[in-house]
């Protein structure tokens, strides 16, 4: 954990805590997911018992597992209900009454995007069932699962966790049904909610629990969130209101250069104070702040502000930023605007997104409140992050690094993709608007220390069964972010930024690789370790900035093919995005290609683009399918935009306003790409090679006036002519294997499949091979022999 976080509301470290009196049992082999185990263990009953729409497996990648065991070595007896019937209560009772409190998670991923595709399709497989199952866990898992929870004890506590709960904490915009929705908390009837990854917040409740403690006293955990109760509002008491309900009377703020800086805090930040001209007119930069009379000084009743604390209102008519004095952070707590408002006016949700995010630095967030209906649902500060020392002590607990015995042979394709893997950091600070990361695990690197992470790598190469001495990863939500932080910890604590490499890389951002690529070297010189790869995504942006690391990576630790996500090429989607531009793409990829040469390997980048995103016009896509054929590039693995709750592109796409600058009622529009047609025309765009997608394409470029694209040279995008049977629309893997939503005829498998990979037939000479193969693009020596011989097949079709 950095020092900037060390006298804020210091926390209990997770080995500090006086351990429960079941810490006499030995740790379980695994976790009891029955009555016999239970019985086997010599347990009567358990004390917390975990209900997960994920297959159990006992690894730290896993949330049963990892908080499973976290409690384990706190002294409580956990039990695993997994994937239970949830028609009824009865399988929610299977190991019985637990003695403090049920957890609920939908698992690793939320289930409605488990469940459906990005068109809203439902998937005919789940990576997270035994044998690929679908169907084992319902819609709003976590809702289902906590009012079943209470059905079977009604007087048990149930605490609400996983990513599903922590991204649905607010109200928020729901893709698959088109709307706003409440808070999950004020529709599962949890007792309370875990926010982020959940260790010090589960053990903290537990603990307390276990002390005699009522669940609804427990309102002041970080990383928590609570249905406002008579006994909170005590609780809550002193707390001072800043009302920020509205885009034009927005409350206590503060005049701001950087809308994610507080001035406060500039003195601390180089950035903001003291870069060249910017700083000769920084007060220019906040002109139309004016200080008005308090309207109402009573914002929650029986609280009184101070006597010279002002509301501040934005003003047509400039003049000069006054700075107002600010209540203390810990006991403020900001009225965002009510579910009905966000619900009904796109503008205020807007609204409501960004102060979420601005809020989102356990160094300086504040708590949330937001009404629904005649209640209120309040959302404490993130937690504090892990030190080193408490990583290490999460992920060296006893785990079998396996599923449950009770699946037998049943493969867990999710299990599968990362049993040789070691997940060596948490967080990442990149703030992709279209990732949910940052919300969830927050943008503070976790990092573990070398001495764990090897001795993890030792125990898969001892204990893993068919280990053939290459693991699969080292890394975690970004491959090449482990121990990078800020160069001052007064400034990580109070910078409001989302984002430390947007638009550029900061400058008090700790960019050495160093300790990564020593961490590549000695876990590749362990004895029986054959190679080394890396799965992670690679933040490029930062690799380019440490020659050094690129040439460990490319030289040891890639497999042939190297996956990074650039995600677009033009500017207008890049910047709802927050990615950087493509010349920093170019800039790896030449350096990827010099030390691929330098060490006598052919190796290939394989960049992913998105498809449909927020900001994206028709001319963007145009321009990355000329930029992709222009360098060979032909993407089979085609990824359209997914509008996941609270991302700030989930904002724009439902309000049509970009968060990541002011909003107001006038403020920047934003292109969003909705209707099937459209959304088939850029994922048509990225596959521009299928000659299913001519017909769309040529149709699309005619109106957007570059007809000058379509022709049957290797200049042009698509050719004039169309093979015979390809008019039909194109079916990606993943549209094979889905189904349309609501159909309650499901695929088998005894249904024709893709053809094996045995019976391929090799690809004959001239061939165009693309990524979903697995092969390379074709040496340019090949296309210009196919482009010698197109004439020749153009007129045998003509014929």
């Amino acid at each position: 954990m950095s020092t900037a976080y060390k006298d804020i509301d210091t926390p209990t470290r997770l080995f500090d805590y006086n351990k429960h009196w079941a810490s006499c049992f030995e740790p379980a082999p695994f976790l009891p997911m029955s009555r016999l185990e239970m019985d086997a263990l010599g347990w009567d009953a358990c004390d917390f018992i975990i209900i997960c729409g994920d297959a159990y497996v006992d690894h730290p990648s896993f949330c049963s597992g990892i908080i499973g065991r976290t409690l384990e070595a706190q002294g409580f007896r956990v039990g695993i209900i997994a994937q239970p019937d949830w028609t009824s209560a009865e399988a929610f009772k299977a190991l019985g009454k637990p003695v403090y409190a049920y957890g609920v998670t939908a698992g690793n991923m939320d289930s409605m995007i488990n469940r459906y595709t990005a068109d809203r399709k439902i998937r005919s497989d789940d990576a997270y069932s035994p044998g690929n199952v679908p169907n084992k866990r319902p819609d709003r898992a976590a809702i289902v699962y906590s009012q079943r929870c209470r059905e079977a004890y009604p007087d048990v506590p149930v605490l609400l966790g996983g990513i599903e709960g922590s991204l649905r904490r607010i109200a928020h915009y729901d893709y698959w049904s088109d709307k706003v929705r409440r808070s999950i908390l004020m529709d599962a009837k949890a007792d309370l909610l875990m926010y982020g990854n959940g260790e010090r917040s589960i053990v903290e409740v537990l603990h307390r629990l276990a002390k005699g403690e009522n669940i609804k006293d427990i309102t002041d955990v970080r990383g928590t969130a609570f249905i406002l109760n008579k006994n909170g509002k005590q609780a809550k008491k002193d707390f001072i209101e800043i009302a920020s309900n509205d885009v034009d009377s927005i409350g206590r703020v503060d005049p701001i250069i950087n809308p994610y800086v507080m001035t406060e805090d500039l003195a601390g930040c180089d950035l903001e104070n003291g870069k060249g001209e910017q700083k000769k007119d920084s007060v220019s930069q906040y002109q139309g702040f004016t200080k008005e009379p308090v309207a109402n000084p009573i914002v929650r009743e029986g609280t009184q502000l101070d006597a010279d604390t002002q509301i501040v209102q934005l003003k047509a008519a400039p003049s000069k930023a006054i700075k107002h004095k600010l209540p203390p952070r810990e006991l403020s707590v900001i009225r965002l605007p009510d579910f009905e408002q966000v619900a009904n006016d796109p503008v205020l949700y807007a609204h409501a997104n960004r102060i979420l995010h601005l809020e989102t630095n356990p160094g300086n967030a504040r708590a949330l409140v937001q009404r629904h209906g005649d209640r209120d649902v309040w959302i404490n500060p993130p937690p504090i992050p892990l030190t080193t020392e408490e990583m290490d002590y999460v992920f060296d607990m006893p785990y079998a690094r396996l599923p449950h015995p009770a699946y037998g042979d049943a493969r867990i394709p999710a299990f599968d993709m990362i049993k040789f893997s070691v997940n060596i950091m948490r967080g990442c600070f990149g703030g992709c608007t279209f990732c949910s990361i940052t919300e969830h695990e927050g943008r503070i690197i976790q990092n573990r220390s070398e001495e764990s992470i090897l001795r993890e790598v030792e125990k898969i190469r001892d204990t893993a069964p068919q280990f053939t001495g290459v693991i699969s990863d080292l890394g975690g939500p970004t491959a090449n972010m482990y121990r990078l932080a800020c160069k001052d910890p007064q400034i990580e604590k109070n910078c409001r930024k989302p984002s430390c490499v947007y638009p550029g890389v900061c400058d008090n951002l700790h960019t050495d690789h160093a300790p990564l690529t020593q961490l590549y070297r000695k876990a590749r010189a362990i004895k029986g370790i054959k190679k080394i790869l890396i799965g992670s995504g690679l933040r490029y942006d930062l690799a380019v900035l440490n020659p050094e690391y690129v040439r460990e990576l490319v030289t040891h630790h890639v497999g042939g093919y190297l996956k990074i996500a650039p995600e677009h090429t033009e500017e207008n989607a890049l910047s709802k995005m927050m990615k950087p531009g493509i010349g920093t793409y170019d800039r790896f990829k030449q350096m990827f290609d010099r030390f691929s040469k330098e060490a006598g390997k052919e190796q290939y980048l394989i960049p992913y683009f998105i498809a449909a995103h927020p900001g994206t016009t028709d001319y963007d896509m145009m321009n990355l399918a000329i930029w992709l054929k222009k360098n060979g590039f032909r993407a089979d693995q085609v990824q359209t935009f997914y509008p996941s709750p609270m991302a700030t592109a989930t904002t724009m796409y439902h309000t049509l306003k970009n968060p990541l600058r002011k909003v107001s009622r006038h403020s920047e529009t934003v292109d969003i790409v909705k209707g099937e047609k459209r959304r088939r025309l850029h994922k048509a765009f990225l596959r521009y090679h299928d000659p299913n997608n001519w017909p769309l394409l040529r149709e699309a470029l005619k109106s957007m006036g570059r007809s000058d694209l379509i022709g049957n040279s290797k200049q042009h995008l698509i050719p004039t002519y169309q093979p015979q049977g390809t008019e039909g629309e194109y079916n990606s893997a993943r549209k094979k294997n889905s189904s349309v939503a609501g159909d309650s005829q499901k695929r088998s498998h005894s249904q024709p499949r893709s053809t094996p990979s045995s019976q391929t037939k090799r690809p004959q000479k001239g061939q165009i091979l693309t990524q979903h193969t697995g092969l390379p693009p074709r040496e340019q020596k090949d296309r210009d022999q196919d482009h010698k011989t197109r004439p020749a097949r153009t007129k045998q079709r003509a014929r």
